[in-house]
């Protein structure tokens, strides 16, 4: 044991070797946070016209276009949504709308001239595998970050099983158009769109009590078939593998 050996006692290499562990164990998690608090710079809100009670949260994809839940839009004609980066908002133009129903998502524009110099250089890639339980993943807002991780689907009630891409932590994880990311490739993973809910018997009083289970997010492969087909991004995105658990 080292404690038995005094300063001068110990081999060179010994100690060398123990230096270059200790760094390692030091420098390791710093480099991952560094790489996680990188995606910051890529989270917006979103706001509707006039300002809505709720936070909206969208991503920056790169040559101007961002992405979002449709529902956090709306009906782009009636509510005007706006991209706001460090509290300055920026006109929309809309490239694409979906629908909750349907896939929740739309695309924005704002003119890339506009938008500040250290967001105009910036590529978002999609991630090309799809998504598997139990993946480690992060939630990013404006100013947030939180780790979560990738639930099994036989999680999910099975009336909403169609919603099968989908994250643990409900209270803690970023809300709707907020960004699911795979921080060690720094890939965008998907776009939250909506809670899981489920009931169990509230035995105290013989009710049921609604619960919360997970948070379904758009995945990456329909992100990227939702890209428009001249889109420069569409092309770079191009998915051909879908995930296991689609239907």
């Amino acid at each position: 044991m080292l404690g038995y050996f005094r300063r001068s006692q110990i081999p060179k290499r010994y100690g060398l070797l123990c230096a270059c562990v200790c760094l390692s164990l030091v420098v390791q998690p710093a480099s991952a946070q560094f790489a996680e608090e990188t995606l910051l710079a890529y989270a917006v809100n979103v706001h509707r016209t006039p300002l809505q009670p709720w936070p909206g949260y969208g991503i920056y994809l790169g040559k101007g276009l961002f992405i979002t839940a449709a529902h956090v839009v709306g009906r782009a004609w009636l509510t005007r949504p706006k991209v706001v980066i460090a509290r300055a908002e920026y006109p929309t133009q809309t490239v694409k709308e979906g629908s909750f129903d349907g896939t929740d998502l739309t695309l924005l524009s704002v003119d890339e001239n506009l938008l500040p110099m250290r967001l105009r250089l910036r590529r978002m890639s999609l991630c090309r595998k799809p998504p598997w339980p139990g993946e480690q993943v992060v939630t990013v807002v404006p100013g947030g970050i939180v780790r979560s991780s990738v639930i099994a689907p036989e999680r999910i009630p099975i009336g909403a099983r169609r919603f099968n891409t989908a994250i643990e932590d409900v209270a803690r994880t970023g809300n709707s158009g907020s960004g699911v990311f795979d921080s060690e490739h720094r890939c965008l993973l998907g776009i939250m769109s909506r809670k899981i809910s489920g009931s169990r018997p509230w035995t105290r009083y013989g009710k049921t009590e609604v619960h919360d289970i997970a948070k379904y997010f758009v995945p990456a492969s329909e992100i990227a078939e939702f890209l428009p087909g001249d889109s420069e991004l569409r092309s770079n995105n191009s998915h051909n593998s879908k995930s296991p658990w689609s239907r």
